[in-house]
């Protein structure tokens, strides 16, 4: 009786280990419940837009390096990922390395090239680095996509909407 018992134990912990092992995965292949790097490095960067927002600059910056040092692992682990791309270019352009930002940027397009997001923060990098025509060109590859990447860009450009790098 205590062998069957043993045993029924057994089968039912491997079934619920391997089911929550097995459940929702996200853009780094990791379950739900054990976040991933990518979705880490997300929450960081909305943590850290909201001090920017605030003006704590310094507080933002931390934040997008650690965001930057957990894609750079996803990068790794799930290589040439548009939306890992992405961020990669943000928040490398966030810390002040546009050039390297803008390799991680025309990887994505690469990938992806009507990429929303890549193309309004490659715009938005032009813009900073005083290359309006191509930012307008990213501007261009927008304009059909109905987007609020449109809509922010094109008012960046427009002066309208100030960006802050």
């Amino acid at each position: 009786m205590k062998k069957l018992i043993y045993t029924l134990l057994l089968i039912l912990a491997l079934t619920n280990n391997s089911f929550a092992a097995g459940s929702s995965e996200d853009n780094d292949g990791g379950s739900v419940a054990k976040m991933s790097n990518y979705t880490k490095a997300k929450n960081l960067i909305k943590a850290a837009k909201k001090y920017e927002k605030k003006g704590k600059v310094e507080k933002a910056k931390k934040r997008y390096a650690k965001a930057q040092k957990l894609l750079l692992k996803s990068n790794m682990k799930k290589p040439l990922q548009a939306n890992t791309l992405n961020y990669l270019g943000f928040t490398t352009r966030k810390l002040g390395d546009y050039k390297k930002g803008e390799e991680f940027y025309l990887q994505g397009l690469q990938i992806e090239p009507n990429h929303n997001g890549i193309n309004e923060y490659l715009g938005e990098l032009y813009i900073v680095t005083n290359r309006m025509d191509l930012a307008k060109e990213r501007l261009n590859v927008l304009k059909n996509c109905g987007c609020k990447e449109y809509k922010q860009l094109k008012e960046i450009i427009e002066g309208t909407k100030k960006s802050k790098y």
